[in-house]
């Protein structure tokens, strides 16, 4: 099933302006607007949050807009550099899927088909598109939908900071949204408000031919497309500096067999092109281009650089199972959308110790199954509180040989968060004799402890007097929990006393 994310940036003109500026840029509550011509006359063109709010709209003569703000900072809009820049922003956003798009003038698309689960899902993936858009001065909303105009529609009208309406659901989402998410010209617009229609789901309610004879097809195409009933293709961006290879064909293919022998000698071209400027995949993008003009693609990614021909065209072929060839496919194209310096490994002697087995390889098969984000290890932290001395990294991070304290065991497995438990005991140093964990009650037949860790005052004033006591102890059936005590036993500024359960001994 495809899935289509569009990303709105509402102040995009204003947002990248302060970004280009840097350290001078005017303060955020300082309202600033875009001028530009239409016709003779001088207009606000763009305008950030702070313009809005002071009262300025899209459209006001420039001369009232000066009048209205005092102190206003009015520049003049460059809809050629916001283009390019645009352009740019899409490129940076390959990282998220393979097909990527400007939709000019305030936004990108993302054909996410297949891609969302190596980002954790649709929420995580639409949840850190929009933070690092945030992260980097730009406003930004998010949707995910089947087709490009429902989502289009969704982010600007919907999205509060996302949107994910699910599969299938594209006419209920459309129907209460006004008609202007229809994309359409402003003279379409008004003759329809005119008319009296003001929701998408009036026109989808009235005979169509009237409509379409007296405002062209215009405006059933975007109907249609926004109901997800017509295709809407668009061309990817590329980079002319990505190493790329292609393949044609004078008939289109099909067959699961045929992708893939194309497949490994398209492997074969990029890999040697990698190796003339001593580079190795990262991740690799194999776009399909169906005779019907819809692409279709696959994403694999590699935990090191890579220039071994089998290794990626096993990543690659094993996800041709996910391509739908529709009626024929006509083009290949396989891209090194990252791509880092690669050095010849040196063959060690037999005569010294042997080389540690390379295990990148099964990394990346699973990292590509499952995604990446899935795919961790644990490294020690320098902290006493139990959930913040762990980080995950990647799997073949290098072992920089910190370890964990040894002076008290630690369990298995940790809770997040610790799980309150109903407790018995004599305070302020003794054990439990018994506690009631998820509606399962536990006589204890042994303990250790209490050991005692403070707060990191220095991370939060509220921890200057925090303590926790914990205590190792084991049920009469044998079964060993790491248990706490949130206070001293006798100070109730060290907390409330209550007790939790954080974590399992194997």
């Amino acid at each position: 099933m495809r899935r289509v994310v569009s990303l709105y940036l509402p102040t995009w003109p204003t947002d990248r302006l302060r970004r280009k500026l840097g350290a001078s840029a005017p303060t955020a509550d300082t309202p600033i607007v875009l001028f530009g011509r239409r016709g003779r006359r001088r207009e606000v063109l763009a305008l950030d949050a702070a313009a809005r709010n002071a009262g300025l709209r899209i459209g006001m003569p420039a001369s009232k807009a000066q009048v209205l703000v005092r102190g206003l900072v009015n520049l003049e809009l460059d809809p050629a550099d916001d283009a390019a820049a645009l352009d740019r922003l899409a490129l940076w956003a390959l990282r998220y899927a393979p097909i990527v798009a400007a939709d000019p003038p305030d936004g990108l698309i993302i054909d996410t088909s297949g891609a969302d689960h190596l980002h954790g899902g649709e929420t995580a993936m639409l949840m850190s598109l929009v933070d690092r858009m945030e992260a980097s001065g730009m406003a930004a909303r998010a949707a995910v939908a089947d087709a490009w105009g429902t989502a289009h529609a969704a982010a600007r009208f919907v999205a509060l900071p996302i949107a994910i309406i699910p599969s299938g659901e594209a006419e209920a989402t459309m129907r209460d949204l006004p008609i202007r998410a229809l994309r359409l010209p402003a003279p379409i617009v008004e003759g329809l408000h005119v008319l009296g229609f003001e929701r998408i789901g009036d026109i989808e309610d009235t005979p169509k031919a009237p409509l379409a004879h007296r405002f062209g097809p215009e405006l059933m195409r975007r109907l249609e497309q926004a109901m997800g009933r017509a295709p809407e293709p668009f061309e990817p961006v590329r980079s002319p500096q990505l190493i790329e290879v292609r393949r044609a064909f004078s008939e289109p293919i099909g067959a699961a067999e045929t992708i893939a022998r194309y497949t490994a000698k398209l492997v074969d071209q990029l890999c040697a092109a990698l190796e003339q400027q001593g580079l190795g995949a990262r991740r690799l993008d194999l776009l399909f281009h169906r005779v019907d003009n819809r692409i279709e693609a696959i994403r694999v990614g590699t935990a090191a650089p890579v220039r071994d021909t089998r290794r990626l065209t096993r990543l690659l072929t094993d996800r041709i199972e996910t391509v739908d060839p529709g009626f024929g496919i006509e083009l290949m194209t396989l891209t090194a959308t990252l791509a880092e310096p690669l050095r010849d490994r040196q063959t060690i002697s037999s005569l010294v110790e042997p080389e540690e087995p390379d295990i990148s390889d099964l990394i990346d098969v699973i990292a590509n199954r499952l995604g990446s984000s899935r795919l961790y290890r644990f490294a020690p932290v320098e902290s006493d509180v139990p959930e913040r001395s762990i980080k995950r990294i990647a799997p073949n991070a290098p072992d920089d040989g910190a370890s964990w304290p040894g002076d008290w065991p630690r369990p298995s497995r940790l809770l997040s968060p610790p799980e309150p438990i109903d407790t018995m005991a004599l305070l302020p140093d003794n054990p439990p004799v018994w506690f009631t964990w998820r509606g399962i009650g536990r006589r204890v037949a042994r303990a250790d402890g209490p050991e005692r860790i403070f707060g990191e005052w220095w991370l939060r004033e509220a921890e200057t007097t925090s303590v926790r006591d914990y205590f190792r102890v084991e049920d009469e059936g044998g079964e060993r929990f790491w248990i706490y005590r949130a206070g001293d036993g006798e100070d109730p500024a060290t907390g409330s006393h209550k007790w939790f359960l954080h974590g399992i001994f194997a």
